[in-house]
């Protein structure tokens, strides 16, 4: 993590996140664009999360052993019986042919405690869809982003809601506001720090069981539900 890391002035911030900004808007598709917007307007949030995640024993834990959430060190969730959340998690990656190693690396923190959070952070991501339902369409990424603004504080979260929201058609935008944003807002509220929870050690444990450990309100179909 620190041969990743870049050390920028006060006026090179403010560069890299107003360009960052400029080029996700245009093609909310570049990863690196987004990961760099937050890493550049995110540091006092992150700086929040990593006194959370010490004052939690869990959390604590975390800190200390640093797991990452890359192939090696999580494949043991394809051997979870069914059910779990680490089945769950397997099947979520298996089924988009998604791999836990690709995403990119933090460059921007100031220190090395606040890298790690930061990559934490980024790479959580696969497993708050898992627990929350959601697809990774527009309309779930942005939904996700909901709740991660709300778990975290991230102006790039909610920067990312709006861009999303601006690229939905007449019929995702009510859907969205209707549906998906009332029931995100409650969600991400209700929930415990998720942050500070270390995922890896409850693979083995049930889907819906780790839901009310945690006080996750799954998402509604729509079709079925309204918040």
């Amino acid at each position: 993590m620190q041969g990743a890391r870049v050390n920028l002035k006060g006026w090179q911030q403010a560069a890299v996140a107003f360009g960052s900004a400029f080029g996700a808007l245009l093609d909310p598709r570049r990863a690196d664009l987004i990961a760099a917007l937050g890493e550049t307007t995110g540091k006092p949030a992150f700086q929040r999360v990593l006194q959370r995640m010490r004052n939690s024993a869990e959390g604590r834990d975390v800190l200390l052993e640093r797991p990452r959430v890359i192939s090696t060190q999580v494949s043991h969730a394809w051997d979870m019986p069914q059910n779990t959340f680490g089945a769950a998690y397997a099947q979520f990656m298996g089924s988009r042919n998604f791999s836990p190693d690709d995403r990119p690396p933090v460059r921007f923190m100031d220190t090395d405690e606040l890298a790690y959070v930061a990559t934490r952070a980024r790479e959580v991501h696969d497993f708050w869809h898992v627990l929350f339902g959601l697809p990774t369409n527009l309309i779930g990424e942005t939904a996700l982003k909901v709740i991660e603004f709300e778990q975290m504080f991230l102006p790039m979260c909610m920067l990312s809601v709006v861009g999303g929201s601006a690229r939905f058609n007449e019929k995702q935008r009510t859907l969205f506001f209707q549906h998906y944003f009332p029931w995100a807002s409650k969600a991400g509220l209700k929930c415990t720090d998720l942050m500070s929870v270390y995922y890896e050690k409850h693979f083995h444990e049930d889907l819906d069981e780790v839901r009310r450990n945690w006080g996750i309100i799954p998402c509604p179909d729509p079709k079925r539900s309204s918040v």
